[in-house]
């Protein structure tokens, strides 16, 4: 399976990255980032200091302690945080278990999802469309759950309700189809063929 470190040489700056998309709302200082990636702290500031240059990270000081965000400004922001949300949390458990998930035609996480924001109303986190063993995903659900202390609205569906729905313009999977998301699974366009 395709891993950030496929792209990055660095295990600090992949580990660096996996932490600022988890939660890209947050500013985390030098030593909280030394904790949650598991690296020594030259290796996280020598990685934050080429990412400060890079114009990636923003640096401010608070008292005594620095406190970095990732830029949301940045170039590859939105291609970042679809790498990082295919391969790590729910999107990686489900593109690593697809096997024993079932028959995945599309799977996508909504980019409201991904940005750790409110979910507005009636949206959904994660659609999933195929033959699905529904336990299967409930279980990986219920996990990052836990993990991030919220629920998790997911919607799964077969192909054929999927076309239906997109053939009797159901207001639901015309929002959903209309809203941001990075795609897991299959072919985004012909996920959405059919919508005008």
């Amino acid at each position: 399976m395709a891993e950030l470190r496929d792209l990055f040489i660095s295990r600090a700056r992949e580990r660096l990255l996996q932490v600022f998309f988890s939660s890209p709302q947050k500013i985390f200082y030098v030593r909280e980032l030394v904790r949650l990636t598991g690296e020594q702290i030259n290796a996280v500031r020598r990685e934050l200091k080429r990412m400060e240059i890079k114009k990636m990270v923003r640096k401010e000081e608070r008292g005594n302690r620095l406190y970095y965000s990732f830029r949301k400004d940045y170039l590859f922001y939105d291609d970042l945080l679809a790498l990082v949300g295919k391969t790590t949390g729910l999107g990686g458990e489900i593109v690593r278990n697809q096997n024993k998930i079932g028959n995945i035609r599309f799977a996508m996480l909504s980019g409201r999802f991904l940005r750790n924001l409110p979910r507005k109303k009636n949206e959904v986190d994660l659609l999933i469309v195929g033959q699905v063993v529904l336990p299967q995903i409930a279980s990986l659900v219920r996990a990052e759950e836990a993990k991030r202390k919220r629920e998790i609205n997911y919607t799964v569906m077969t192909e054929k309700e999927l076309d239906f729905r997109k053939r009797r313009r159901d207001s639901f999977i015309l929002g959903v189809l209309s809203s941001s998301r990075v795609m897991l699974i299959g072919d985004e366009e012909k996920m959405i063929e059919g919508v005008s």
